[in-house]
């Protein structure tokens, strides 16, 4: 005998799924996104950059390796949601702490399984992102429409997400200072750093440009985030302040909030780029990456004219602009994931430059 659904979902222009409840039976207003990847579950539902979106996984198995102690991106996930076609409550996996619906149940977020994602996925794709409802099974569709018309999704995403105090994360054997403006930073930012010899300190989003000077850093590190760049007007200004200054290295928002403080515009894509094998080409050497990526925003290639800023690598898959650099500035960027967990690593190197950068740039002052 087949189960009866409980759950379903509304999108905004009246289409409707239906499946099974995991997690928290709360309802939810977000925008919803899919995701290509194949692996890493855990680490999408708790990269901060999800905060107000509904997941839909393209992979059709979920929750089968549970969920691991060590592999969280942040201690507080705060996902909006997430679709999925089937998932595994059994885990089977030696590192497995807790299965993924008692995260979910633990963080009050909402998930719904059974659902045809290959259909809802290329909606997403030929109609673009829009706002959803996860309700249960006996809300109408006239209901569920009012709902999503009346509700607004938040752009305080930023704020929600960012520490409030200043954090030290030290290095065995530090060599090198990273003041990091978190805007809903990664853990595995901060481990790759460590690893790298860096003591990093993580200040909150709208920390003053001179409270950051205060700290004396080697270098300044803009993280990824949830969102519009737009909406943070503050980083953009103090980020404007502190170019020429120090080597400065961003990722994701990071690298969008970049963008703006050189004069440059950015613009929000169809259904963004969400999963990873992305090929990214470098225009210097011709050599094509494999990334994984997480943005629904882009810098405007055309926008990057009279400013100070160079593309380095653009997306084989829409030319979109994958990485800039002002070389003068010791300043460089990526739309892409380099610390991406569980992969791709292509673009590890990246963090390599940025501790050359701030050795050249330690070099520099001690010159001057």
């Amino acid at each position: 005998m087949m189960k009866t659904f409980d759950r379903k979902i509304i999108l905004e222009d009246g289409q409707e799924y239906y499946g099974y409840g995991f997690g928290s039976d709360k309802e939810s207003v977000c925008e919803i996104v899919f995701n290509t990847s194949m692996v890493g579950y855990q680490e999408i539902l708790s990269d901060p950059s999800y905060t107000y979106q509904a997941v839909v996984m393209t992979y059709p198995l979920i929750g089968n390796y549970g969920m691991a102690e060590e592999d969280y991106e942040t201690a507080h996930p705060s996902i909006g949601g997430l679709v999925v076609r089937e998932y595994n409550g059994e885990p089977s996996n030696f590192r497995s702490r807790e299965t993924l619906e008692h995260v979910m149940k633990r963080y009050d977020i909402p998930g719904i399984y059974g659902v045809d994602t290959r259909k809802l996925a290329r909606s997403i794709r030929d109609h673009g992102t829009r706002k959803v409802l996860i309700t249960d099974i006996k809300t109408s569709l006239e209901e569920g429409l009012k709902k999503l018309t009346e509700t607004i999704v938040p752009k305080d995403a930023v704020s929600l997400v960012s520490c409030s105090t200043k954090r030290i994360y030290p290095a065995a054997f530090p060599k090198y200072h990273v003041a990091a403006i978190d805007c809903g930073m990664k853990m595995n930012i901060i481990r790759l750093l460590n690893q790298k010899n860096c003591k990093v300190t993580v200040v909150p989003w709208n920390t003053a440009a001179e409270d950051i000077a205060a700290l004396n850093p080697d270098g300044v590190f803009l993280s990824n985030g949830p969102g519009d760049p737009e909406d943070v007007p503050q980083v953009v200004e103090t980020v404007k302040t502190l170019i020429g200054k120090y080597p400065i290295f961003g990722i994701c928002l990071g690298h969008q909030i970049l963008a703006l403080a050189y004069g440059a515009k950015t613009y929000k894509m169809k259904f963004g780029h969400r999963g990873g094998n992305h090929p990214v080409k470098n225009l210097h050497t011709g050599k094509i990456e494999m990334t994984s990526q997480n943005h629904s925003y882009a810098v405007e290639s055309s926008s990057l004219e009279g400013t100070d800023l160079e593309a380095t690598h653009i997306n084989l898959l829409d030319h979109t602009i994958e990485s800039m650099e002002c070389i003068r500035d010791k300043v460089f960027s990526v739309q892409y994931h380099p610390e991406s967990a569980p992969g791709p690593h292509d673009s590890g190197y990246l963090f390599d430059r940025f501790i050359e950068m701030m050795k050249e740039g330690r070099k520099d002052a001690e010159t001057n």
